[in-house]
This record gives C-alpha cells, structure tokens and sequence, in this order.
C-alpha cells in the first residue's frame, strides 16, 4: 500500500455513475449536520461543505426528509454562488411533518411532482442533478412513480435519477421505465449485503452505486469505544449494532481493522474507505460528516492504494456477514438513512 500526497492537496479522482454522471470519486453525506446524529452546529456544517467544494468533493448528498426539511436549506446556503461545482443529489418519498414526527411512504406521482417542486425552492437551484426515490412505496406501482419522474426529467426539472434500497427485481422495472444511474444503498466492511444480488443487477444495466455509511455509522473511524460518547439524541443509540454483545462483536472487528490499518500508517477510516473506493469505478462513498477535520480526513482516503494482499487481508479480518446486529431497529424511521 501506498499514500501519496499532502493534506489538502489531494488531487481528486472522478467517477461515473450510469451513462454519464461524472462525479468525485468521494461525496460527501449532509444528513447527520441537521438531524439523527447529535447537535447541530451549522456554521461549522457549512464551512464543512464549502471546504468539501474547494478540495474538489462534487457529490452532495442530502434528502428533504433530514430535519426535516432543514437540511436542504442548509445545503443551498453552501452553495449558494458555487452551484456549478456541484452534483446536488436529493431524495423524495418518504413523507414527514415537521411538527408530529409523522414518518410516512408516498410515491404517488402528484406527490412526487410536489416534492420535487418544494426541493428546488429550499436548495435555491433551478434543477436536481440527481434525484431518488429514498425508500420503495409499497402502495404505489414503481412503474407510476417513475413515469412521474420521467416527466420531471423531460421538464428539466432533474438531470439523473436513482433509487434506495429497493431490491433488485424493483430496480429493473424502474430502470425499464427510465435508466437508473445510480443505486444508493448500506455498502461497508460492516454490510456487504449489496455483493450477493444487487451489485451484479447494478452492473448489468449500468447503474452506479452510491455508498452510503461506509464507515459503519462511524464506528469503523476506531472513534466510538462505548454508548457514552454518543449524545443523547444520537439515533445510534437504539440501533442493534450499538448495542450490548453486538458492540463489545463490532469493537472487536473495529480492533482488527485498526491494526492493520497501524500497519500501514493510515487511520481505520481510511482504511475502510479505501476499501470501499477499491471495489469498482462505479462505486462512489458518501462518508458523512459535519466537521472540516473529518472531511479532510475522509478525503485523504482518496490517496490510499490497496494491493491485492491487503485487500485479501481486509477480507479476512471482516469477512461478509462479520458484524452482529441489524442494520436497523425493528422499526426504525422510515427511509433513515
């Protein structure tokens, strides 16, 4: 393995998403600056975002339901007089009032029309370079919604559109209503699950994955020892892989990954990532965070070569299926992410 490069000038890599999303080859996640993660503090979050930009991140990714609704706004102010440098990737379907904690799935295309219409006026952007549908409706045919999104597309309304954790059968009937350039899904050393059906399906039509919490919800930075160092707001607090054996589980894997990572003088975080980023060009993570420290941290990841022998040695140590626990509680809020 080598690292090259200094902080702050790394020279950012891009990558394509379907038949051509070019985007940086790390995005960064906006979700945790506004809602599930602990405080807020958006001064910092946006000078996180704008020093995203200015190290060449392209990719930006937030939904209306973080806040709600707040975190777009926040994302619009970043990059308010920088909106060519950006790919702004946003998501509608999972339905929410600010004032009850309503969770709800809606993908009827009168919804959909709304939504989107409402996104473009909190972002401040005349156009939604790539929008997905953040969680499947059930109750609604994926055919309808997607015609709905197709019209938007056709309006100039958005440029590219995804899709989240649908399964694979949903994703090939929506790709054949309108192409899907990319699939945002759970994809780290902590959750594989994307390898078995869904990656291949994805490869087959030509559709990007967009990784979201590579970092196993942070818990893979070698950062989180205990409960304690999570505020008391901070969503992680109720998820499984947080608690009791399956921590004391997941810190031993964690334990494992730092010390190859010592090894070879990176941080876990790194590490991870750069195994993220080392399994295909269609492969884009959007580590979150909310402080420029972490932000530049994560980017350096960038300057990480893996060779076969580590990436062998990674495998081992947090083999698919390593991490105790589900992803989410048994009934976690709808679409969180």
């Amino acid at each position: 393995m080598t690292v090259t490069g200094t902080e702050g000038k790394t020279l950012m890599q891009s990558r394509t998403l379907g038949e051509r999303l070019v985007t940086s080859a790390l995005g960064l996640g906006c979700m945790g600056m506004s809602e599930f993660y602990g405080g807020r503090d958006d001064a910092e979050s946006v000078a996180t975002i704008r020093r995203a930009l200015d190290l060449g991140v392209t990719m930006l990714d937030t939904s209306d339901m973080y806040g709600p609704f707040t975190n777009e706004e926040l994302l619009g102010k970043a990059i308010a007089g920088r909106r060519g440098e950006v790919v702004v990737a946003t998501k509608f379907g999972v339905e929410r009032r600010p004032d009850d904690g309503y969770f709800g799935l809606n993908s009827r295309p009168e919804y959909v029309r709304r939504a989107c219409d409402a996104s473009l006026r909190r972002l401040g952007v005349d156009h939604i370079d790539l929008y997905y549908q953040h969680r499947v409706d059930p109750t609604v045919p994926v055919e309808e919604t997607w015609g709905a999104l197709a019209e938007l597309v056709a309006a100039g309304k958005v440029r590219h559109l995804g899709i989240s954790e649908a399964p694979a059968d949903v994703v090939r009937r929506a790709h054949a209503v309108h192409p899907v350039t990319a699939g945002q899904y759970e994809y780290s050393l902590f959750s594989r699950e994307p390898e078995a059906d869904l990656l291949p399906t994805l490869r087959e039509l030509n559709i990007g994955l967009v990784a979201y919490s590579p970092l196993g919800r942070g818990m893979l930075t070698g950062s989180i020892a205990s409960l304690d160092q999570l505020e008391q707001d901070d969503y992680r607090r109720g998820t499984p892989r947080f608690q009791g054996d399956n921590l004391d589980h997941n810190l031993a894997l964690v334990a494992r990954v730092r010390k190859l990572a010592a090894e070879r003088e990176v941080t876990p975080g790194q590490l991870a990532l750069a195994w993220v980023l080392a399994q295909g060009p269609d492969v884009v993570p959007i580590p979150g965070t909310k402080r420029r420290r972490y932000l530049e941290e994560n980017v350096a990841a960038l300057d990480v070569r893996l060779s076969p022998a580590d990436l062998a040695a990674i495998d081992a140590s947090t083999p698919p299926g390593a991490a105790a626990g589900e992803r989410y509680p048994s009934r976690p809020p709808v679409g969180h992410r």
